[in-house]
């Protein structure tokens, strides 16, 4: 997902134009902890996908997960062959596991145990940091367009970390207290910029 630049205002104001937007749904951690009374098929239907063909995932694939490494993207003589490889995780999967980032493994797990930590919190204190309209960041579910869509059985928590002028400072939750470090933003700094150039090749 990249962000684009939107054009200056006056004084060297500058803003960032929206990647999206999202309309807001019911938290998923509370319908699932709701008693039966709420819990119907009614409210549950939304969730349910009935379209996926399950014979549609290709066996051969289904237990490879792409590999990127990000060393063979920085380098002039693998680049292309492993953009390549980039390209179709990103088109075919959706997904990939990144290797050779760099990012030292005690901020990876403090990074998830800062995530975990902000999921356990009521409902209430997360909702602080919800999604507003017109915006992908925050907390919520993302790319909900309209009211009759099928929804994922999830929450998501999203931020920009990088660049520094997408990053909005609101949805950064004070809880737990060790979130706002500047960890992830420095973790992920060499990861997106060296990124984003190679994506748009």
């Amino acid at each position: 997902m990249e962000v684009e630049a939107a054009c200056s205002g006056g004084a060297g104001e500058s803003r960032w134009s929206q990647v999206g937007s999202s309309l807001p749904v019911r938290n998923v951690q509370a319908l699932a902890a709701s008693g039966p009374d709420e819990l119907t098929a009614d409210a549950i239907e939304r969730y349910i996908q009935p379209d996926i063909d399950a014979h549609a995932v290709l066996a051969y694939h289904s237990n490879q997960v792409p590999v990127i490494d990000l060393g063979k993207l920085l380098n002039a003589e693998t680049m292309e062959a492993e953009a390549a490889k980039l390209r179709f995780a990103c088109e075919e999967w959706g997904f990939f596991q990144v290797v050779n980032h760099r990012v030292p493994d005690e901020v990876i797990a403090n990074i998830k145990h800062n995530i975990h930590k902000f999921f356990e919190l009521p409902l209430y204190v997360k909702n602080a940091y919800a999604q507003r309209p017109g915006d992908l960041q925050g907390y919520g579910q993302a790319f909900i367009l309209s009211d009759d869509q099928k929804l994922d059985w999830a929450d998501m928590f999203g931020i920009f970390t990088q660049p520094s002028q997408a990053r909005d400072m609101s949805y950064w939750p004070s809880q737990p207290g060790t979130f706002r470090l500047g960890r992830i933003i420095k973790s992920t700094k060499y990861f997106i910029v060296y990124l984003h150039p190679t994506l748009t090749k």
